[in-house]
């Protein structure tokens, strides 16, 4: 028998399948898994899925891209599959070339009826006997994506070409694959994977698979499993905050680690209450959480994780400036160098270039520089030029952000060749020659990047492509982050449908007002039960108040000024 996995990145679909694997392993089948543990068992077709990942192909056609990941599957088929079904086993994929119809023709926008013969070709006529549909929410999907790179390590520069395409490509991937199921119904068995226990969803994966395996007939095409045991009723502004920890309690058991993620970031005595309960379990997440948090509790929690989480306390110093993130910073470059001098962005004080000073001449020269955005000055300039002459031209590029004048533009123009990407990462919220060719040269390319360089940007050619994009990726609602501009307002109302999640984050940093409020019950009423909203919401209105409370504080430590005496003439 022959059993694919489908499903958008991010949707659980290699866990499940290897979960599926080893239980009927001891069952007695004999299984074989064409990507056990996530990794392909041909070498081939591992180097042709290096180059269908490699961001720097940016020019890689949808077609070229699509041919070369027939080649891959083709290739699994030859070398791993066949082979396994012949010797009467049942094979695993994860993925097959209802992913290439997926990503290219729903993904891509290439015609399904020019695809579906070269599949064909490709299949030499075998095709799964069932296939299985992971199905999950996306906003839902990109939060696990972003714990798995915390949890490994990787930063967010590492993007595939997919990646750099933007959010809404798995948006429309998971669409085709749910129109691909339903011309198919016998074929496909659909699982949702948002959040139920995953013992729960395994063993109705395998009851499934095993009735298949006996004969049995299994009409139904969907497992839905029961509904979260989050309270029903509506979900307002003012009980935002309870909802959103009651949906965090139904992940915990399940992800606790995806729960200890969606802290990250949040003010707030309750949100603190809920880190210090994950402190000794997941030190290093809950630091990483810290992350743009300037309150007392978030200080002393440093403190407490220094010594078991000194780079992801380190990390959390990022934009923090000041005497204690000074000190803090000093006091765990020992452990973790590189943290703490990337950290030191937009910092041009005394300490921060101590600390920099350091760092070169402990060889760190790439965290230096990776810590200089938004620094001016000689100084600065005498360590770009080092990084030049030593090669390190993304490190260079990343170096300008913020930096807008006519010497920052001409290092970015000589490093172009050497990292594209790198110089656009370097433009966010510039408007330079440079950066303006850039994006229009990146749009289609490179659509997450381009709109992310936006962040903060009110140009007519800022707005014109953000209004080109946002029907098609959420970026361009990430753009207009904290902006009180009309025409924010207006991207935002249209598309509040299509990108919910993002376009409540896009209101962290204002006031909550008459039209954010209501904004969010709109999103709130039309998504009672996603949990990444539900974050976002509460997000907004706990950072609202945040800066509320910090304002109040602030007038009041504020001395007293007397009223001038007025003098009367006799």
């Amino acid at each position: 028998m022959f059993i694919d996995f489908e499903g958008i990145d991010g949707s659980g679909k290699t866990t499940l399948s290897n979960l599926l694997a080893g239980r009927l392993k001891k069952l007695g089948y004999r299984v074989a898994h064409a990507r056990e543990g996530g990794e392909l068992r041909s070498s081939t077709a591992r180097r042709v899925r290096e180059l269908t990942r490699d961001a720097r192909l940016l020019e890689m056609s949808p077609r070229a891209e699509f041919f070369l990941n027939l080649a891959r599957d083709a290739q699994q088929l030859e070398e791993v599959v066949a082979p396994a079904l012949s010797r009467g086993e049942v094979c695993i994929t994860d993925r097959y070339l209802y992913s290439q119809l997926a990503l290219s023709g729903g993904g891509r926008g290439l015609p399904m009826s020019e695809l579906r013969p070269a599949c064909e070709l490709a299949s030499q006529g075998l095709w799964p006997d069932l296939v299985i549909l992971v199905d999950v929410d996306p906003d839902l999907a990109r939060w696990r994506k972003r714990l798995g790179k915390a949890l490994t390590n990787k930063s967010e520069a590492g993007d595939s070409r997919k990646g750099m395409v933007g959010a809404g490509l798995a948006v429309r991937v998971r669409e085709s694959f749910l129109a691909l199921a339903k011309e198919d119904p016998r074929r496909w068995l659909i699982i949702e994977n948002n959040d139920a226990p995953l013992h729960v969803l395994e063993q109705r994966l395998v009851d499934a698979v095993v009735a298949r395996l006996e004969g049995r007939d299994t009409p139904v095409q969907r497992i839905v499993p029961a509904p979260a045991s989050v309270p029903m009723g509506s979900v307002e502004v003012e009980n935002v905050e309870a909802r959103f920890f009651q949906a965090l309690d139904t992940v915990e058991p399940r992800e606790p680690a995806l729960a200890v993620w969606m802290l990250g970031g949040l003010p707030g005595l309750a949100a603190h209450q809920r880190r210090l309960d994950f402190v000794e379990r997941f030190p290093a997440l809950t630091a990483r959480g810290l992350q743009g948090l300037d309150d007392a509790p978030a200080w002393t929690l440093r403190e407490v994780l220094a010594p078991l989480a000194p780079a992801q306390v380190a990390a959390s110093l990022l934009g923090q400036t000041g005497a204690r993130a000074a000190m803090l910073r000093e006091r765990l470059y020992a452990q973790a160098p590189a943290e703490a001098l990337q950290g030191l962005k937009g910092d041009s004080s005394p300490q921060a270039w101590s600390l920099r000073e350091r760092g070169v001449r402990d060889g760190k020269l790439s965290d230096v520089l990776l810590g200089l955005s938004g620094v001016d000055g000689e100084e600065s300039w005498v360590v770009r030029e080092a990084g030049m002459q030593r090669g390190l031209y993304a490190e260079v590029a990343r170096s300008l952000g913020g930096l807008s004048d006519a010497r920052a533009d001409a290092l970015r123009e000589a490093l172009l060749p050497h990292d594209r990407l790198a110089v656009l990462r370097g433009t966010q919220g510039l408007d330079t020659p440079v950066a303006r060719g850039l994006r229009e040269a990146l749009a289609d390319k490179a659509t997450k990047l381009v709109m992310r360089s936006l962040t903060g940007l009110s140009t007519e050619e800022a707005w014109a492509l953000r209004e080109r994009a946002a029907p098609k990726t959420k970026e361009a609602l990430d753009s207009v982050d904290g902006m009180n501009d009309p025409r924010a307002w207006r991207l935002r109302v249209t598309h509040a449908s299509r990108w919910p999640a993002t376009v409540l984050s896009s209101l962290k940093g204002l006031p909550v007002g008459p039209e954010a409020r209501v904004l969010i019950q709109r999103v709130l009423e039309a998504h009672p039960r996603k949990l990444p909203a539900l974050r976002n919401a509460y997000a907004v209105i706990a950072t609202a108040a945040a800066l509320d409370t910090r304002a109040t504080q602030a007038r009041a430590s504020r001395p007293a000024v007397d009223a001038p005496t007025q003098q009367v003439e006799l």
